[in-house]
């Protein structure tokens, strides 16, 4: 059965997830036959083919993670797994100077729908015109406008769907049109770190009339996994895409996190791709991607911020502390913005190495301040040096929140030197 079947056929939509997801990771072979070379110049290819510096690092394989605003134009349930307003700003160098510039916006709420919009242009460069006789009858370009108004709502156990109106513009030459589509989508937690999506594209259109031509979007079907490995650091990412048309390709990725650094590698679109992350202190971060294609390098680029929303934090005060000193402890202020009610919470504490030295829990919401004296479980002072803190709070549908890393050192050595004797 098709994934095109499975949609009319009016499958609950966690079985459509559930089985988009399977029949991905399991027929293989069918997949590696992959688009074939009757998929380029289709109407909205390039949209198909679109994917951010975040995505495009992961093989194009993000539809069950929705970690970024842009993701909604591929799957809009993943919104709801945002837990802070995003601004999104991202630029892509194609082939035959084409470019490709995004904004996005996502604004998540506990109660109320999250919100999203996105904007995609296209300018492609100067195409020269012939007429039979290979004669130059002058250039012409091509611009694309997309824009996207995205929902997503929380549904319980842990899934979420969504929907985008999307409305495309297109100009070719000195034609022009315009037409409006739907996508939907879903997205659920199976078991902690586990995710499974499905979402279906260009539902009833876009169809745009260009030289009194209707030309209409091929409607899309995509289903993945993702599954978080090593307390979050690690992400691999799967995903099947199947178009009328060009038939189904399967995409893979997957990512590596060092600290504030990301470093991610995929398949995408039969060609290799890479890309890193960087994440600045501020809610800053920057994202690079890119992939090989036949026609050359593509190299995109993005810029995010993350403020506000819902969040946790902590702070040790002060950050260098002495046991046998004036500062014997430290204080760790914590605070807790949540989605949802707070189940439970813990703040660890670990050493160079990342073995952990202390930890404090509790039910519901976080304590204002914890005391730390610089000892460890067993209650043995600990040797001098830096300590790293993190704060991660669960609320009651299992989704945990974890705070940004703080350092803290323990400093009992006074001042040295030596004393001369006369």
């Amino acid at each position: 059965m098709s994934f095109r079947n499975l949609i009319k056929d009016k499958l609950p939509m966690g079985s459509v997830a559930l089985v988009l997801a399977l029949a991905m990771t399991a027929a293989i072979v069918p997949l590696a036959q992959a688009a074939n070379s009757g998929d380029q110049g289709l109407p909205g290819d390039w949209l198909s083919r679109y994917a951010s510096p975040f995505s495009a690092g992961l093989g194009g394989a993000t539809v069950a993670v929705g970690q970024e605003p842009q993701a909604a134009l591929w799957n809009p349930a993943g919104l709801s797994w945002l837990r802070r307003n995003a601004v999104q700003v991202t630029s892509t160098r194609l082939f035959d100077d084409t470019t490709v510039n995004g904004l996005a916006f996502a604004m998540p709420a506990s109660n109320l729908p999250t919100f999203g919009l996105n904007i995609l242009y296209l300018k492609s460069g100067e195409f020269e015109t012939t007429n039979e006789l290979n004669e130059t009858l002058g250039t012409f370009s091509e611009g694309d406008l997309v824009m996207a108004l995205s929902g997503a709502h929380q549904l319980a156990d842990q899934w979420s769907v969504g929907a985008n109106i999307k409305l495309v513009r297109q100009t070719l030459e000195e034609f022009s049109g315009g037409g409006v589509g739907l996508d939907v989508g879903l997205m659920g937690q199976v078991v902690p770190g586990v995710k499974v999506a499905a979402s279906a594209l260009n539902l009833g259109g876009p169809t745009i009339t260009l030289r009194a031509k209707d030309e209409s979007y091929a409607q899309e079907y995509r289903g993945g996994v993702s599954v978080e490995l090593l307390d979050g650091n690690g992400l691999l990412t799967a995903e099947a895409v199947h178009r009328d048309g060009p038939g189904t390709e399967l995409r893979l990725g997957g990512q590596y996190r060092l600290g504030a650094l990301a470093l991610r590698a995929g398949y995408f679109i039969d060609n290799i791709a890479a890309g890193f992350g960087y994440r600045l202190e501020n809610g800053l971060s920057l994202d690079y991607g890119m992939n090989d294609h036949e026609l050359g390098m593509v190299h995109r680029f993005g810029l995010n911020y993350a403020f506000g929303g819902f969040y946790t934090g902590s702070k040790a005060q002060p950050a260098v502390f002495s046991p046998t000193g004036q500062n014997p402890v430290t204080k760790f202020l914590l605070t807790a913005h949540t989605k949802g009610e707070v189940r439970d919470w813990q703040l660890t504490i670990t050493d160079r190495s990342g073995a952990q030295v202390r930890s404090y829990a509790g039910q519901g919401q976080p304590p204002a301040q914890i005391i730390w004296d610089g000892k460890d479980l067993s209650g043995l002072p600990l040797p001098d040096g830096h300590y790293t803190y993190l704060l991660a709070v669960t609320e009651r549908d299992g989704r945990t929140t974890n705070g940004r890393d703080g350092s803290v050192e323990i400093s009992t050595g006074g001042p040295q030197g030596s004393i001369g004797v006369q």
